[in-house]
């Protein structure tokens, strides 16, 4: 896998507090200038885009849980996810990640924070936490008013959880479209965020030992083999050299030896 250089997380931090004080700008003009429901709706393209001021007691797009305790889960999940992705993404960022995945995760960090500030302080703040809520604190309902309004009526009946209730398109907030654009950009490029590990490397590899032991070994046999052969053909050559160097030998024959009969006895003789 190719190496990066490590990114400094600031800038990208830096962005994502600029969607959260976009998010909470328009939050708050929203309940400052805008009257809830029909009412107050201000039509920006026809009939199916408009500013529709409503609150949500739950998560993203107008979804909740209905228990007692769903929305203190709720409120409890996004203040843990947000420190996650904090904490990701300076790992990401340390480890030279692409510049695209941070500025899309700094988006969805926006996103948790942005929604996280409501379910927590609005309670408090602006007195929005539903009817009955033990606290106002991590109780308050989130603002969304960004409404696309190309479709309503019932779900039919054999559609598990939401059949044979009435819907329409959701409502949002900018913190949701954050999250829904930094989302659908890691999907789209995640092939460029993520290399899969079975891509050829683009970069040479060292070597092991044991590789450039055996390239050694290979490399150096015939050259051995070529100076022992080299060698004995120079003591071969010397050996013959030195024998054509010697003088002939000079066989001297032993000289023949006489032998001399032994004197006899003169007692012999006389007898």
């Amino acid at each position: 896998m190719t190496s990066h250089t490590a990114k400094n997380p600031f800038k990208f931090f830096l962005f994502a507090l600029l969607l959260i004080a976009v998010d909470q700008a328009s939050k708050l003009l929203v309940n400052h200038y805008m009257s809830p429901g029909f009412a107050g709706q201000i039509r920006i393209i026809g009939d199916w885009l408009k500013l529709y001021y409503v609150t949500n007691p739950g998560m993203a797009f107008g979804m909740q849980i209905d228990h007692e305790y769903g929305k203190l889960f709720l409120t409890t999940f996004r203040l843990g996810a947000m420190v996650f992705i904090a904490w990701y993404m300076v790992r990401l960022a340390v480890r030279g990640a692409s510049s695209g995945l941070l500025w899309a995760m700094s988006m969805i960090l926006a996103g948790a924070i942005g929604n996280l500030i409501d379910s927590i302080f609005y309670g408090v703040l602006i007195g929005n936490a539903p009817y009955g809520s033990p606290t106002p604190w991590f109780h308050g309902q989130v603002i969304d008013m960004v409404f696309i309004d190309f479709w309503e009526g019932f779900v039919p009946e054999w559609v598990p959880v939401w059949g044979g209730q009435y819907y329409t398109t959701p409502i949002f907030n900018f913190a949701d479209a954050c999250i829904f654009v930094g989302v659908c950009i890691i999907l789209m490029f995640q092939g460029t965020f993520f290399p899969r590990l079975d891509e050829p490397h683009t970069e040479t590899q060292p070597e092991s030992d044991a590789e450039i032991d055996s390239e050694s070994d290979s490399t150096s046999e015939p050259i051995v083999e070529n100076s022992t052969e080299e060698g004995e053909k120079t003591e071969a050559e010397t050996a013959a050299d030195e024998e054509e160097a010697k003088p002939d030998e000079v066989i001297i024959e032993p000289e023949p030896t006489l032998e001399v009969p032994p004197k006899e006895d003169e007692n012999n003789k006389n007898t």
